[in-house]
């Protein structure tokens, strides 16, 4: 047994690894770190002493082969030392700017969710600790991505829409191409449509190639789709939805967009290629609690879908109703009567440029609760307004209704209808005395009546073969201040145009049983 364990021929046994260890492949961290310090004194060397002592060791280098690899190597250590020193100075940037930002974390996060978007942007990128506050969602309750030429995509809102989740609370959308700063009732709209807008003139629509591989910056029918996300969970709290001049957005998209907006209190809607019935369905379906309507049509005096019943369930259906601004609609006394006498919190109403309204759904509508309500009245270029129904207003603001009446805006550019022809028949000035007795009686109530001079009606071409919000069709103004502060303005060189069809078509909708009017409630 002895002569087997010990003779010469018998295996011999496989090394233990501890016992026989291989050398080291790589350096340890002392060394690598005394090595590098090192390596890092050669930067006080000369540039051309490092490029003799590099050209000597690659001609030590026998082969080609050896050569290139020692170049890529000089390389790859230049390119990861670069990428080193970038790191460690943004740490000790960002560590530096956590030690003199006089604000703790949840105090700039506080004052980051009052900037605007852009500006929070700006802050995200300026270093890392604010690049960390400014992912907090609560800085994203308010988005505000609007902007005068496009240049916001889908995936930007998206992005926006996500970083805020439930604590989204207002979402602003589109072209906004700002006029000039105007007051209360100003023929000024304050957001142009953008085809009127001289900024953009290069712009196509039309235009869907992406450039240099770019997304395109146009935003599509589905940029609020994320607002239904996650079980509608980023549009259940939302408050405030403002949309301009998205010109690819379409009725199913946004009432898609409503149906995920339950807590919706604002909403603001222009230049949109929408129809006003299925968008009013969606907000009395959808939109409960909402406040304030801003709608104003993309197509000056062609959209005429709203019907009766759809005003009613309106009513009926979205009892908060403040304040109420349809422009450029196709609408007709009836169904404003409907909407404003239903609306029992109903503030402010603006139907500006909407085509049929002749002024008959303001008889009698002071002498009770709702009209009584009213603080602004804006009827401003509304092509058959006339001119016996404004004195009919007046005399009922005399007679003490409409007590809460602080603005009423009865001007157009095309003077008012008279009683017997809307068209060839226009009333360019109004009767002195009761005017005059109702600033007299009501000093704090400002009026506005500008008129044109007679006669510019009648050179007037078509009105749907201009833009009636155009620089150049802006009338010249005069203005005076009576001695109580109302204020009485006139305009000359008027140039609203028209549509020559008759637009006091107050045939009633189909089946829908219609009521006189009168101080009572219409349904």
């Amino acid at each position: 047994m002895d002569t087997l364990l010990h003779s010469p021929s018998s295996m011999a046994k496989r090394p233990c690894p501890s016992q026989n260890p291989r050398p080291p492949n790589h350096l340890n961290l002392l060394d690598r770190d005394h090595l590098l310090e090192s390596f890092l004194d050669f930067s006080d060397s000369p540039p051309f002493a490092i490029d003799l002592s590099f050209e000597r060791i690659l001609d030590s280098r026998d082969s080609d082969a050896d050569k290139t690899k020692l170049i890529d190597r000089a390389l790859q250590l230049g390119s990861v030392l670069l990428e080193a020193g970038k790191r460690s100075a943004r740490r000790r940037a960002s560590k530096h700017n956590s030690a003199a930002w006089a604000l703790p974390p949840d105090l700039t996060i506080k004052v980051f969710s009052m900037l605007d978007t852009q500006s929070l942007c700006y802050a995200a990128a300026t270093c890392s600790m604010f690049n960390k506050c400014a992912m907090d969602p609560s800085c994203y309750a308010n988005i505000d991505l609007t902007t005068v030429v496009p240049k916001v995509n889908n995936a930007v809102v998206s992005t926006m829409i996500h970083r805020a989740g439930n604590f989204l609370q207002s979402l602003k959308l589109g072209v906004v191409v700002p006029g000039p700063t105007t007051a209360l009732g100003s023929c000024q709209p304050l957001v142009y449509t953008i085809r009127n807008s001289v900024d953009v003139s290069n712009f196509s629509w039309n235009d869907k190639r992406s450039r240099q591989g770019k997304e395109s910056s146009i935003l599509s029918r589905s940029c609020l789709s994320p607002l239904g996300g996650d079980s509608g969970a980023p549009g259940a709290l939302l408050r405030r939805l403002h949309l301009y001049n998205i010109e690819r957005m379409d009725n199913a998209s946004l009432c898609g967009a409503l149906a995920a907006c339950k807590s919706l209190i604002d909403l603001e809607i222009v230049g949109l290629h929408v129809e006003l019935r299925q968008t009013l369905v969606s907000v009395s379906a959808n939109c409960h609690l909402i406040e304030r309507l801003f709608f104003e049509s993309s197509k000056q005096g062609r959209d005429d879908s709203l019907k009766s019943p759809a005003c009613v369930e309106l009513v009926n259906n979205c009892p908060h109703v403040t304040s109420l601004s349809l422009r450029g609609f196709k609408l007709h006394d009836y169904k404003v009567r409907i909407l404003i006498k239903g609306f029992r919190k109903l503030k402010y109403v603006d139907f500006s440029t909407s085509y049929s309204i002749t002024g008959s759904f303001l008889r009698n509508l002071g002498s009770n609760t709702n009209g009584n309500l009213l603080e602004v009245v804006i009827l401003r270029d509304c092509m058959h307004l006339k001119v016996v129904e404004v004195d009919r207003l007046l005399n009922a603001v005399l007679s003490g209704d409409f007590k809460l009446l602080r603005h009423l805006d009865i001007s157009n550019r095309e003077g008012l209808a008279s009683e017997g022809d809307w068209y060839y028949e226009r009333c360019y000035s109004m009767s002195p005395t009761p005017l005059k007795q109702v600033l007299e009686q009501r000093p704090h109530l400002c009026i506005l009546a500008e008129l044109p001079l007679e006669g510019s009606f009648a050179d007037s071409d078509p009105m749907f073969d201009s833009e009636p919000y155009s620089e150049c069709s802006l009338p010249s103004q005069m203005s005076t201040h009576s001695s109580d502060g109302s204020m009485f303005v006139s305009f000359s060189g008027s140039s609203y145009n028209s549509d020559h069809g008759s637009g006091n078509e107050d045939a009633l909708d189909a089946g829908y049983v219609f009521y006189e009017e009168s101080s009572d409630e219409v349904y």
